[in-house]
């Protein structure tokens, strides 16, 4: 029914541009004209695809009933602080004696600290029980959303398990292409891992080479994030096409004869694409893997090779196989930077003309830079929340090493030539430690940088507009830009004020920890037993402070309380206070309950707007109730569960009173 609702919409809209395109002479605006059908090609494949009854498939194994599931690893499982991850597909589920042909992925999880696993690799199969459960969506406000991340790998499930409820079978499934590439890359990391004695040279020498990325530290990467220059970091466009130049250099010699030239342009391609496989297949690799594909063959054929065309047909062919990548943040990011580099390049490079061979080849790599970094940029603001303000410098940097390094690496993978590994590994540490140095620069990025997606809305046609307005010398283009940007900042700006008179108090969601925030303007109390530079801290919380612009942060512990007995951090009557293990904070009142209150008794009857519990106390819950007037009742995580199980299933003396700062969405108080 819906596939023949869809082509009679075709049929009719058909008939309609057909009378309209003559009637109306349409074709002398055949630019607009064009826009506009792929812009209704655009919106109706997205309809299609989310407004499809059977999304995902019918045969979907969570549209079923099952005991247990029979999978096979769908890529490479990676291991850190002794779990293992890998997404798993299913082909079928099982019920007592009966095997039913499914479908779908799966995130799995597996705990190998108390029995260690080995031997997991791409293609086996195994039996594991059907305890699956829904990805969660994000708890705390400005989280990372892993939910959508998954949904747009078609990943809406999870399922954690112990070794022992893996069961294996004798089978294999998968590619066997792929499953032989990931086998020679491990075997090519093991080689680097021998090779190199230094952890954090071993970890990007692995990444950088061989697009092999589970060892890089969160410091490594901070240090490339903040120089602009975490594309070193990901296999690309760059990478492949230094792997070409070697492969062309290489080959020239075949160039003599026909045969032999057809034969190169054979062995060309498929080296490139067996790089691209082993590499892990990621949207950028395989956007520069198609583009040089096209680019060989045109140039073999004697045809047009015109930078767009190529790009718009790898987008095709990439988005005809799996249309969910254009959510994909490394495919926006990679076709961004590439049209970045074929409209505005040339016209940045031929602003500056030098007679000295080194200044010419700094000024090629800045444009080139420049290029990328204009177009790319407010997307990179939007994902990633930051700015690098010397990612010239950092890129001049790391150009001649990493070109090295390439080769180097490249040699060390494919030839028996060990000496090599102690310069490499040297050089690694060079380019490691002066990206450290560099980031370690006063001012080296903006951050944070919070912008909505109506603010990423006005700003990218406002770039586009300035771009096109002065490269082709429009008035009309140029003028459009900046009443956008006008706009724009006039949003900002009330952004701005806004955050200048929130008061506001959050209930963060956490597993092992408690936080509560207590927001005034652009400072932050945390009531909390992390502090700023814990994981869990920056992970959970701090995306929503920066989200809320807060400036200054106070941490306080709850041991904390007795020993300073009262803390003023603002002087008036809406400011925070701590005292007598209550909190007073714009008029909103928090009793705090803790093993203090376990031989006194709270007379007078007070009221207060909640009772925070921390640390399971013995004080009765009718007692409670009845020496108290609250609204609301706070229970953290350092209760026991059989406190916080009776206090919340205690409808009678608590109702519907209770928040429980564990597994659900993180509360937010609006204090006006």
């Amino acid at each position: 029914m819906f596939t023949t609702f869809i082509f009679l919409l075709i049929l009719f809209s058909s008939f309609i541009f057909n009378y309209l395109y003559i009637s109306t002479k349409v074709y002398h605006h055949k630019i607009k004209l064009a826009l506009l059908l792929y812009l209704s090609f655009f919106f109706l494949g997205a309809f299609c695809v989310f407004n499809d009854p059977d999304y995902p498939d019918s045969d979907h194994f969570s549209a079923q009933k099952a005991n247990y599931l029979k999978i096979y690893i769908a890529d490479e499982p990676h291991e850190s602080a002794g779990l293992i991850r890998f997404r798993a597909k299913i082909t079928a589920i099982g019920n007592v004696g009966k095997l039913i042909r499914s479908a779908g992925l799966l995130m799995v999880t597996v705990d190998s600290k108390s029995s260690p696993l080995y031997g997991l690799d791409y293609g086996q199969v195994y039996l594991i029980p059907a305890r699956y459960i829904p990805i969660p969506s994000p708890l705390n406000p400005g989280e990372f959303d892993s939910q959508s991340w998954l949904a747009n790998q078609q990943i809406y499930h999870q399922i954690f398990l112990s070794t022992e409820e893996l069961i294996p079978l004798r089978e294999k499934r998968g590619s066997a292409i792929l499953s032989f590439a990931l086998k020679l890359r491990k075997a090519q990391v093991q080689r680097y891992r021998k090779l190199i004695r230094n952890d954090q040279a071993f970890a990007v020498a692995a990444t950088l080479v061989l697009g092999y990325r589970a060892d890089l530290d969160a410091e490594t990467l901070a240090a490339y994030a903040q120089t602009g220059t975490i594309h070193a970091l990901s296999v690309s466009g760059m990478h492949v096409s230094l792997v070409y130049v070697v492969l062309e250099l290489a080959l020239q010699w075949m160039n003599r004869k026909q045969v032999l030239k057809w034969m190169k342009i054979i062995l060309i391609i498929t080296l490139i694409w067996s790089y691209t496989v082993i590499s892990g297949c990621s949207a950028s690799v395989l956007r520069s893997a198609i583009m040089l594909s096209l680019l060989i063959l045109s140039k073999a054929f004697h045809k047009n090779n015109g930078g767009f065309h190529l790009l718009a047909l790898s987008a095709f062919v990439l988005l005809f196989t799996d249309p969910l990548l254009l959510w994909d943040v490394g495919f926006q990011l990679s076709y961004l930077a590439v049209m970045g580099l074929i409209y505005l390049h040339p016209k940045i490079h031929a602003l500056c003309s030098f007679k000295w061979w080194f200044m010419r080849q700094a000024w090629s790599i800045t444009s080139v830079s420049l290029s990328a970094q204009l177009f790319t940029w407010p997307l990179s603001i939007y994902y990633f929340h930051q700015f690098p303000l010397y990612f010239v410098l950092s890129n001049l940097f790391i150009a001649l090493p990493v070109t090295l390094l390439m080769y180097a690496g490249l040699a060390i993978v494919l030839l028996p030539i060990d000496c090599i590994a102690s310069p490499f590994e040297w050089l690694l540490n060079f380019m490691n430690h002066g990206l450290e140095r560099i980031a370690g620069l006063p001012y080296s990025t903006l951050h944070p940088i919070w912008i909505t997606t109506s603010e990423l809305c006005l700003l990218c046609p406002g770039i586009f507009f300035v771009m096109t307005g002065i490269c082709n010398k429009k008035k009309q283009h140029l003028f459009c830009g900046l009443f956008l940007f006008i706009f724009l900042q006039g949003m900002l700006l009330g952004d701005k004020l806004e955050a200048r008179q929130q008061n506001v108090i959050i209930l963060y969601s956490l597993n092992r920890h408690y936080a509560v925030a207590f927001i005034r303007s652009d400072k932050a109390i945390m009531l909390t037993d992390l502090v700023p530079r814990d994981k869990a801290f920056r992970f959970h919380i701090q995306p929503s402070l920066d989200q809320r612009r807060i400036s200054q942060i106070v941490c306080i512990r709850w041991e904390s309380i007795q020993q300073h007995g009262e803390m003023d951090f603002k002087g008036d009557a809406k400011g925070f206070l701590l005292k007598d293990h209550q909190i007073y904070f714009h008029q909103f009142k928090i009793l705090l309950v803790d093993s203090f209150f376990n031989r006194r008794k709270i007379i007078g009857n007070p009221r207060f707007d909640a009772v925070w519990i921390h640390g399971s106390p013995s004080v009765k819950r009718a007692e409670l109730r009845k020496t108290i007037r609250f609204q609301k009742i706070w229970l953290d995580v350092t209760n026991k569960n059989g406190l916080i199980h009776e206090i919340e299933t205690d409808t009678i003396i608590f109702k519907n009173s209770v928040e429980v700062f564990k597994k659900i969405k993180a509360s937010l108080i609006n204090l006006k």
